[in-house]
């Protein structure tokens, strides 16, 4: 699983998107899970740290979603039109 950290912000944002690329590449099995459960301080950043995770499991033949997205980060994907982007996983 994919852990996003309790702030990912603007000045955050390159560095988690190696972090969680590098992940990937390493990650077993044809699923990849991002948890955003730990978010706490975050902005449209994280939104888009997401999608290139997204873009990188699916370059790697991976499937992609995401467990514990906060409500506010919902609320921003759905204005941004990407929230049918960021799959819920599921239990």
């Amino acid at each position: 699983m994919l852990v996003l950290p309790a702030q990912l912000t603007h000045d955050e944002a390159a560095a988690c998107t190696r972090m969680l690329a590098q992940a990937l590449r390493s990650e077993p099995g044809a699923q990849a899970v991002a948890d955003a459960s730990a978010l706490q301080q975050f902005d449209s950043s994280a939104l888009a740290v997401l999608l290139d995770c997204r873009r990188e499991a699916f370059a790697l033949g991976k499937t992609f979603a995401v467990a514990g997205l906060p409500p506010r980060l919902r609320e921003l994907a759905g204005v941004y039109g990407v929230a049918e982007l960021l799959t819920p996983a599921t239990a």
